[in-house]
């Protein structure tokens, strides 16, 4: 998405903004960095088993923003371990498996929440926005104090990356992250230091 912001000195001329690699080097989060943010969320606001859940399964199951905020409990089977993963963007389907320290998040969740149709409701019942969960986001990785400024995407960012570093095929991780065409799944693997290893200087 294009941003723009003024000329301080001509009101009428946009400028269009910087490059992503103009504010950060890389636009994923380490497992390491996940791990923080989760923690920071669960020791935050009285929403806090709320946005705990939320970061966790956004990581786990690499969504966007919008596909967390559109997730619906009937999509969820707490006895089977599965979750039924609706993409958006024209990306595929999923029915990924749930491990348990997401099941317990989620138990937790249900019962915090027992009212909404919604696993990341809002105050009155209805789905989160996508704005709220930017804030979400950018305000724990502040408080987690993060190398750099973090925001929602990174999260599924920072899940392909994970698959990936663990040497996982390309076409498997494809299919979790619900990448139409494999060429969007190739950056991860591309990006993979298990690839280098090999390499001697001696």
């Amino acid at each position: 998405m294009k941003r723009y912001q003024r000329r301080p000195e001509n009101e009428n001329l946009p400028v269009r903004r910087g490059l992503n690699s103009d504010y950060r080097s890389r636009e994923y989060l380490t497992l390491d960095e996940v791990t923080r943010l989760i923690e920071v969320a669960q020791g935050r606001g009285r929403h806090r088993v709320r946005d705990s859940a939320l970061l966790l399964i956004m990581f786990r199951h690499g969504l966007r923003a919008t596909e967390a905020a559109k997730m619906r409990w009937d999509a969820v089977m707490l006895a089977e371990r599965r979750v039924v993963i609706h993409r958006l963007k024209g990306s595929e389907p999923g029915n990924h498996p749930l491990q348990a320290d997401e099941v317990a998040a989620l138990v937790a969740l249900r019962a915090a929440y027992p009212d909404s149709p919604y696993l990341f409701p809002n105050e009155r019942g209805g789905p989160i926005t996508r704005a709220a969960i930017a804030r979400i986001v950018e305000r724990c990785g502040e408080l987690a104090e993060l190398p750099l400024p973090a925001h929602a995407h990174m999260l599924r960012h920072a899940c392909g990356y994970h698959l990936a570093n663990q040497g996982l095929d390309t076409r498997l991780i494809q299919e979790w992250l619900g990448h139409r065409s494999i060429e969007h799944t190739v950056r991860y693997t591309r990006l993979n230091p298990a690839r280098f290893e090999q390499i001697s200087w001696v």
